[in-house]
């Protein structure tokens, strides 16, 4: 008997995609951040208006982080208390044949979310205010530097050949930011051929499409739905052609790391020549170009995002989890008995991947409590009392730490990778 062809609609769409593995992400950005203020400091300290400004801002993000750290704690108890209590609760629920109960865990865990969405939504705000913070506070040292310069006698016609280096690396920059584009747009290309290829092939089973349906519900991490998915798919030439794109995906994520490695240690080395500059600048008594203000402005709107991503995935586990009540479960019963056994599989998927979930949170957690605690302590100590040695000691060890910084440092696998596109 010929199969019939069962249509399935997208279950996340690509904006509201949540990767696990976000720390990947958090973690240099967060880096970045407290160090280009500790060079920041160090090069308009002696300033007094632009050292103020910077102060305010520095501050303004180091309470910031530590509100960040406190909502991650709060998605990290939820997601352990839907591992270890939730769906546990609804699995037996489910097994005892109590469709009430079962109910009334999934509203439970819709309670605790809605309470999330509210935080994340806070501290949405609050970086959408600092980021404009930090442009105004950019926009006023630069007039302060125009104010300087116009009552100079003379501008001083020197450092030609740093500008020159400068130059050169910016144009090295630029070109390895195209390969990274077009690398990142190849991934997402292939990742939608996945998708659709693994759909395709689940969709020409009926039993299929519902576990595949079950599945994107009560995990909505599209990468993950899809790999768990390719496992229902028993054709051998479609697993070969799965396989294939795998193996495709996985060469690409590691080329696209590499990149990113390189555009960062790139950007580094601007940033010593930029600092050369700026310490001649200094020493003729000449405000110096804010130019790593705006790489903090950059690697805080990434944060930003981040949390965008995190309160779009709250609201889609929020709708799932009304989904599964009202697909699986009409007033005290199943709306198909059938769908009992592919529930109880899908929670037991669920679980292993909650969990994960878990983990990159409390990764999370940690990385915004150390730069809110340890990484703001320069604030501590007056650039302009810094005799040159100091100052240059100072700058060297705040360089070495940029250079440590690694813009991936995990391995990949096909699973992170379609979660992180």
């Amino acid at each position: 008997m010929a199969q019939t062809k069962v249509e399935i609609s997208e279950p996340v769409s690509t904006s509201e995609v949540w990767s696990p593995v976000f720390i990947e992400e958090l973690l240099p950005c967060s880096q970045k951040v407290s160090l280009l203020f500790h060079l920041s400091y160090l090069c308009l300290g002696k300033f007094s208006h632009c050292e103020r400004l910077l102060r305010m801002r520095a501050l303004e993000t180091q309470l910031l982080f530590g509100s960040s750290e406190a909502v991650l704690l709060k998605c990290l108890g939820t997601s352990q208390n839907l591992v270890l209590a939730l769906f546990p609760m609804l699995k037996l629920a489910v097994e005892k044949d109590k469709p009430a109960l079962a109910i009334n865990y999934l509203e439970k865990a819709r309670t605790w979310i809605e309470e999330i969405l509210q935080d994340v939504n806070q501290i949405i705000e609050r970086y959408d205010v600092l980021n404009k913070n930090m442009a105004l506070s950019i926009l006023d040292i630069k007039a302060e530097k125009t104010e300087m310069e116009k009552q100079s006698a003379q501008l001083l016609q020197e450092n030609e050949e740093m500008k020159k280096k400068l130059k050169t690396l910016e144009e090295m920059l630029n070109e390895t930011n195209e390969k990274l584009a077009e690398t990142e747009k190849l991934i997402g290309a292939k990742n939608f051929e996945l998708r659709n290829l693994v759909t395709h092939f689940v969709s020409l089973s009926k039993q299929a499409v519902k576990r595949f349906e079950q599945l994107s519900a009560s995990v909505p991490f599209t990468g993950v739905a899809v790999e768990c998915s390719s496992d229902l798919v028993t054709s051998l030439a479609a697993v070969e052609k799965i396989n294939a794109l795998r193996s495709e995906v996985i060469r690409l994520a590691s080329e696209k790391a590499t990149l990113s490695q390189k555009q960062w240690d790139v950007q580094v080395q601007i940033m010593d020549w930029q600092m050369k500059l700026a310490k001649q600048m200094i020493d003729q008594g000449s405000i110096p170009d804010q130019v790593h203000l705006g790489k903090v402005q950059h690697n805080l709107s990434i944060i930003q995002q981040i949390f965008n991503k995190l309160g779009k995935f709250w609201e889609k586990v929020h709708k799932n989890l009304g989904l599964i009540k009202d697909k699986t479960f009409v007033e005290e019963d199943f709306v198909d008995p059938d769908l009992k056994e592919g529930f109880l599989m899908t929670i037991g998927k669920a679980l292993e991947i909650w969990g994960r979930f878990g983990d990159s949170c409390g990764k999370g957690v940690q990385i915004f409590r150390a730069q809110s605690r340890d990484a703001y302590c320069f604030l501590g100590f007056d650039p302009s009392s810094l005799s040159d040695e100091e100052w240059q000691k100072e700058y060297d060890r705040v360089k070495s730490q940029l250079w440590e910084i690694k813009v991936f440092s995990g391995e990949y696998n096909s699973i992170q990778i379609t979660q992180a596109v």
